[in-house]
């Protein structure tokens, strides 16, 4: 028993240290600091959020993009801005395309008003968007290290045309969007990422994975990497084992790198709406959970062998601190905006 324990410890301690990307969402930041929010660390120092984030350990943050947003933010121009300044403190920027106007998840993923929807205008809109966008970073000095083309389309994209009830019309968005990126100025080529949500559950990667390959329109060469959501919060099924053991069997049947790009944990979760995953009930709800919850994804994703990355998602948003979920507070940053002790997990993961 000793023995296992301490080849459990050396396990823990070495595992999360192979991640590459150790990172955050954050694009809600802008509109935070327009609310009057001035972030500090955790000493109380009033910095900017991405000083913040690159002394703690953070690497790359990511930030989604809606096409024509009411108001404008999350649009071109407010990415723009953002990624300068993540690339100023020495930050990789992630680019997440929602492909909409608005939120784009497995409950929405609405064409963008005045797109097409019929599939063969709707593809070559796609393409042209997607390669713009990629060319204006480009063309503003930013290399994305990473680009999701879409975002959990676990339901499929550009709805109706891109529904999960016409795959062949999934592959052909993706192979456009693909297309778009590969076309584009960007040099080096980012990464490129499709997204799904429930990555603890292997029957719908793998439902999922396998009608749209065998359409034979989107190919591997198509894209580099499967980014999937893990949340404690929304089934009690979505363990740490079964998180290990389907990323596991991703990385075996198509062999591409696998990260966790989204992810919370409460401090404050006084009524949820769901029981949480049995592996995680001991974990506190506190900034030292957060820490510990951290860890423990980390080292899960370090222990898969294509297993690259972590993301924390939206953990500045404080006027949005239920970030979604059913729980009060998932944000790593106090009301008034200071850092809380989980901010530095990304030094050890």
């Amino acid at each position: 028993m000793r023995l296992q324990v301490l080849a459990a410890l050396a396990w823990s301690s070495t595992a999360s240290a192979a991640l590459k990307y150790k990172g955050v969402d954050w694009s809600s930041v802008i509109v935070e600091e327009r609310a009057g929010v001035s972030y500090k660390n955790v000493n109380g120092q009033a910095q900017p959020l991405e000083k913040i984030f690159a002394d703690n350990g953070v690497n790359t943050v990511r930030q989604r993009i809606w096409v024509t947003p009411k108001g404008g933010d999350y649009n071109l121009d407010y990415n723009i801005k953002l990624a300068k300044r993540a690339k100023a403190v020495g930050l990789g920027v992630y680019v997440d395309f929602h492909y909409s106007d608005t939120w784009a998840d497995p409950a929405h993923q609405t064409i963008p008003s005045g797109w097409p929807s019929d599939i063969d205008s709707l593809s070559w809109k796609l393409y042209n968007y997607t390669l713009d966008v990629s060319n204006r970073f480009s063309d503003e000095g930013i290399q994305p290290t990473i680009i999701s083309i879409g975002n959990e389309i676990t339901q499929g994209l550009l709805w109706p045309t891109g529904k999960t009830n016409n795959w062949s019309n999934i592959a052909r968005l993706l192979h456009s969007a693909s297309a778009g990126i590969k076309d584009s100025k960007l040099n080096p080529k980012p990464q490129i990422m499709v997204h799904l949500d429930n990555g603890w559950n292997w029957d719908t990667q793998t439902w999922w994975w396998t009608n749209l390959l065998k359409q034979g329109t989107f190919l591997s060469s198509d894209y580099d990497m499967m980014g999937i959501s893990f949340y404690p919060f929304y089934s009690e099924k979505a363990t740490l084992s079964a998180l290990r053991s389907s990323m596991t069997d991703m990385v075996k049947t198509w062999g591409k790198e696998v990260l966790v790009v989204e992810t919370d944990w409460p401090t404050s979760c006084p009524s949820p709406k769901y029981p949480f995953a049995s592996d995680a009930r001991s974990i506190p709800h506190s900034a030292a959970g957060q820490t510990t919850w951290m860890k423990q994804v980390a080292n899960v994703v370090a222990s898969v062998s294509k297993g690259t990355g972590l993301f924390y998602w939206e953990p500045a948003w404080i006027h949005n601190a239920n970030l979604g979920s059913s729980c009060a507070d998932n944000c790593m940053f106090s009301p008034s905006g200071q850092a809380l002790s989980s901010v530095s997990v990304f030094k050890d993961i």
